[in-house]
């Protein structure tokens, strides 16, 4: 059986308590590193801005670079 979403970037839409799957694939790219990201690990992302992070740490980092001063 072929898999044909093998090695090609997802889209997804992100919600408060998971994603749904808009364009098939088996990563995302992370918002703030550019890392892949396989669905099966994704674990982190902000449903305001549609972006994936790659971990916890990532994810506050980009949230504290966007509060205001």
């Amino acid at each position: 059986m072929l898999i044909a979403s093998r090695n090609r970037l997802a889209r997804l839409q992100y919600g408060p308590n998971g994603f749904k799957i808009l364009s098939p694939g088996d990563h995302v790219t992370c918002a703030v590193t550019g890392a892949a990201i396989g669905l099966d690990e994704l674990r982190y992302w902000s449903v305001e801005r549609q972006e994936a992070y790659a971990t916890a740490a990532i994810s506050v980092q980009a949230l504290l670079e966007d509060a205001p001063k």
